[in-house]
């Protein structure tokens, strides 16, 4: 008997109920716009702007719920276009039962048709992993960019529908805003490598192309037919789809892809652009009819897009500095790193060789830090280290000494301007602060000491850095076999 054969049935029969009930919503819908619209005919233009109205803002919601399942924020931007559509829809809805204009959209209508797509763009034109700034200055280019959306509708529209003379010109930047949304959105999926980012540019994409078909079909074929045709349901063919898309996505998940670094970049770095270059084009359309707002809308391109730059530029200067301090700072301390000591010295080494003043080395390690290690354990062993580094940093008050960690358990110090006995005077404050730290230790003494090597130099030599190096080494050396927990000094 085969047992794992009803499993198997069951499964199977799981998955293709879910995927009926995927198909199910948008087939209702998208059916019952076709078969209503049809079997009333006097209604039908009542009924076919009532399911326009309905299915992008159903599809609004699934964006929307997809945006809490995901936490991507982008989801609810994408939502927010689809709902402006819903509510160009509405405003033709609303004027043919008011005012009775059988024909023509009217200003508020075209205003929403064209706004739904300042969200999109946002979303393809500002990269999620900007800072805040850059982010806040991506939104005013993008109501920037609504503002001159709403001079130019209310400049060629009427409540009573669109003027003849500008209907060419509105048309033409209806097609080149989707033709920037579907362009953009397909090279930010292409470049994308995070799932998430995936997922919603791949929706996006297939709804722009989708969408900017079937505005183009409607715009320039269907331009004088009146709504509750079955035209209108090339209309709904963008929304179902992405309902069908988001579906799928929730069924199953994007992976991360293996995308060229190069593209990458490239598409990042010219995301932004997006936005002012949409900016310039309806301020161009602008030129003719309202100067000031052309001038405006230009001004507000160059300016903005400006100030965004300093911004990105300023953020990209902070990350140099953030990783340049990351490379020089030792991070289990939180010390000057032995990169950064090699360069000090090297630099102090010349300073004193030009100024004709002394300089002092001090090498410090922590006694029997292998046994610490291996009686207590390396977390403790790490504690002991940092509490260590505290101390001995706590010591150097003056600004031009210098306390790294050379490696492992070893510390060392640079003292400039300073001689033998200031560099034993400081030594000795040195391990002073580490006895009375009295930290644990199964060494003899029971608790964590520290051995100094020192070496001082009063007249440099060229590259004589390396010889007091040398020496401190030695000295230290000297310390540790002579009993541990003390100090010993060389000349370089």
């Amino acid at each position: 008997m085969d047992v794992s054969s009803p499993l198997i049935h069951d499964g199977a029969g799981s998955v293709l109920r879910s995927r009926s009930a995927e198909w199910c919503l948008p087939a209702l819908l998208l059916l019952g716009h076709g078969l209503l619209s049809q079997l009333f005919p006097s209604r039908g233009e009542t009924i076919s702007l009532a399911f326009l109205m309905l299915i992008p803002l159903v599809t609004a919601l699934v964006c929307v719920k997809r945006a809490r399942e995901s936490g991507t924020r982008r989801w609810m931007i994408f939502a927010a276009g689809l709902m402006l559509w819903s509510c160009g829809m509405l405003s033709n809805l609303l004027v043919r039962l008011m005012l009775g204009h059988a024909n023509d959209e009217s200003s508020l209508s075209l205003l929403c048709f064209v706004l739904y797509g300042v969200p999109l763009i946002f979303v393809t034109a500002s990269p999620a992993d900007e800072s805040w700034p850059v982010r806040l200055v991506d939104a005013a280019l993008a109501l920037s960019l609504g503002l001159l959306f709403f001079a130019y509708i209310f400049n060629v529209a009427t409540m009573a529908g669109t003027n003849p003379e500008g209907l060419a010109s509105l048309l033409l930047i209806l097609d080149l805003e989707n033709l920037f949304i579907a362009l953009f959105a397909l090279a930010r999926f292409c470049a994308s490598r995070r799932a998430a980012e995936r997922e919603i540019f791949g929706a996006l994409t297939l709804f722009a192309f989708l969408y900017m078909a079937a505005a183009g079909f409607i715009n320039h074929t269907q331009e004088s037919a009146e709504y509750g045709g079955l035209a209108d349901l090339v209309i709904d063919l963008p929304f179902v789809g992405l309902m069908l898309t988001v579906a799928h996505i929730r069924r199953r998940p994007g992976r991360n892809a293996e995308v060229p670094l190069r593209l990458e970049r490239i598409v990042h770095a010219l995301s932004p652009l997006m936005l002012p270059a949409m900016l310039l084009a309806v301020a161009s359309a602008l030129l003719r009819r309202h100067s000031d707002w052309a001038v405006a809308g230009f001004a507000m391109a160059t300016l903005v897009y400006g100030l965004r730059n300093v911004l990105a530029h300023l953020r990209n200067l902070e990350e140099r500095d953030r990783l340049e301090n990351l490379a020089q700072i030792d991070a289990l301390t939180g010390l000057p790193n032995r990169r950064l000591f090699d360069e000090t010295l090297q630099r102090e080494w010349a300073r004193a060789r030009r100024m004709n003043y002394g300089l002092a080395l001090l090498m410090i390690d922590i006694d029997h830090f292998k046994l610490l290690n291996d009686t207590l354990g390396h977390p403790e062993g790490d504690r002991r280290l940092r509490e260590v580094a505290r101390a001995l940093a706590g010591c150097a008050t003056r600004a031009s000494d210098l306390v790294a960690r050379y490696g492992g358990e070893e510390f060392v110090a640079i003292l400039p301007a300073s001689d033998a006995a200031q560099a034993g005077r400081l030594a000795e404050i040195m391990r002073t602060a580490v006895f009375n730290l009295d930290l644990p230790s199964p060494a003899p003494s029971g608790r964590v000491t520290v051995s100094i090597g020192a070496s001082w130099t009063a007249i440099p030599e060229p590259e004589g850095w390396t010889q007091l190096l040398g020496s401190a080494d030695i000295a230290l050396y000297e310390a540790k076999s002579g009993g541990r927990n003390t100090i010993r000094l060389r000349d370089a």
